[in-house]
């Protein structure tokens, strides 16, 4: 006698069939923060599960992503106080931690492609994302002009991928510039093409050790969350210019903007899911308001459904995981 499937067993089937393939392993960035030194882990207290580790963590780490299937990192490095001015001279030395952390990072990892962080913010006592001018402005040009030297310092100690996180005008094409004049011409730019003055940095500040007691106001460069005429407008800028991918960031709350984006753009797109969009998750789940993993998925589901190729997220480790584990069943 045939024993037929039951009804929950076809819907299965069938749900499995339809199933618009949406997260794998290989659309994962994992952002890390490293620091100088040799000392142990060092949690983040509004990012549970994240930490800033020094290289041989940070070698372990990702050795560990890669095995799961992830292809790329997002470097962040904290900066000691020691080396903050309102300057970021730091940001200049080749034997800085940066650049020591990626020619590691390079010659023991060859096979993941390393995207480094293009901002000033790490580096300087103000905590901006740019230099100053007299008057206590973003002075836009002389940023623009010392990113275009990061760029390339980091992109000859082994970074695959430099990401200016700046919101700077004009800073991918003197980036692209500048990579060439070099001979990093296969150095790719990942813009963030469309970043918000978001209320979702803080954990992230305080990670980098950027946060500033008093509220640091960096609306005069990033996008008003209200403009999504201005954001692809400044997205398309930057294809322009010369970027090879594009940013949005936040992601969860600019679903909207990835979708224009993917309308308009054959370039790869990326979403960066924030600190706060983490640390927001994980506090519900503590207080048992919702199931963390299922919100990880679909939280994530939702960014590659609205348009994005990769994501950065802080979930990558344990979203690959699960990806794995469900996979093996």
């Amino acid at each position: 006698m045939t024993v037929l499937p039951s009804i929950a067993q076809r819907a299965a089937v069938i749900r499995a069939l339809v199933h618009e393939p949406a997260l794998t392993a290989a659309s994962l960035v994992a952002p890390l923060f490293v620091m100088d030194g040799d000392g142990p882990p060092v949690e983040i207290a509004s990012m549970p599960g994240v930490r800033r580790l020094n290289l041989a963590d940070t070698l372990r780490e990702c050795e560990g992503l890669a095995a799961l299937g992830i292809r790329a990192v997002a470097l962040f490095p904290v900066i000691a106080s020691t080396h903050k001015d309102d300057a970021g001279s730091y940001a200049r030395r080749e034997d800085g931690l940066f650049p020591r952390i990626l020619r590691a990072m390079k010659t023991a990892l060859p096979q993941l492609t390393l995207i480094a962080d293009v901002a000033l913010d790490p580096y300087t006592t103000h905590g901006h994302d740019g230099l100053l001018d007299a008057r206590g402005g973003v002075d836009n040009d002389a940023t623009v002009a010392r990113l275009a030297d990061l760029a390339v310092l980091l992109a000859q100690a082994g970074a695959g991928v430099v990401a200016p996180s700046d919101m700077m005008d004009g800073r991918v094409r003197a980036l692209r510039s500048a990579l060439d004049a070099a001979g990093c011409e296969g150095t790719a730019i990942l813009s963030y093409a469309a970043k918000f003055a978001s209320a979702f940095y803080g954990p992230f500040r305080e990670a980098v050790g950027s946060a500033q007691a008093a509220y640091l106001d960096k609306r005069t460069y990033q996008l008003d969350p209200a403009n999504a005429r201005e954001a692809v407008r400044d997205a398309l800028l930057d294809v322009e210019e010369g970027a090879d991918a594009l940013m949005v960031k936040p992601a969860g709350a600019y679903l909207d903007i990835l979708a224009r984006l993917r309308e308009r753009t054959t370039l790869p797109l990326a979403a960066y899911q924030v600190s706060g969009e983490y640390a927001q998750l994980h506090a519900a789940a503590r207080a048992g308001w919702l199931d963390l993993a299922r919100a990880r998925d679909e939280s994530l589901t939702a960014i590659r459904r609205a348009g994005a190729d990769f994501i950065l997220t802080y979930f990558a480790h344990s979203a690959a995981t699960a990806l794995r584990e469900r996979a093996a069943v």
